[in-house]
């Protein structure tokens, strides 16, 4: 049986989800979309996997969809060494997934 994993990426994250989706040996099919409350970009991405291979999408899109940002300000951690403020780093990103049977699958 075949699966349908739908993801909801940030525009941002969504290269680096795709790049790993087909390093894979996944294909997948994307189109753009707006939504949320701030109405920001977001990728949509459409996976036809095996059903026993779900799993595994499911982990590239968990490691690949998030980064690490340098923030600074008031949520820079001070460094007593160098009297001084370091960049602090947060680890951002997101995805939603939804994961349907396929009834059908195949090239017409």
């Amino acid at each position: 049986m075949r699966k349908m994993v739908m993801v909801v990426v940030p525009r941002a994250q969504a290269d680096r989800v795709m790049d790993a989706l087909i390093t894979a040996g996944y294909s997948a099919t994307f189109t753009e979309s707006r939504g949320g409350m701030l109405r920001q970009a977001q990728i949509m991405m459409f996976i036809a996997a095996k059903a026993e291979k779900v799993e595994d999408v499911l982990n590239i899109i968990r490691n690949y969809c998030h980064t690490k940002v340098e923030v600074g300000g008031d949520a820079a951690s001070y460094d007593s060494s160098l009297d001084r403020k370091q960049p602090a780093t947060a680890e951002v990103g997101w995805a939603t997934v939804f994961v349907w049977d396929l009834e059908q699958f195949g090239t017409y």
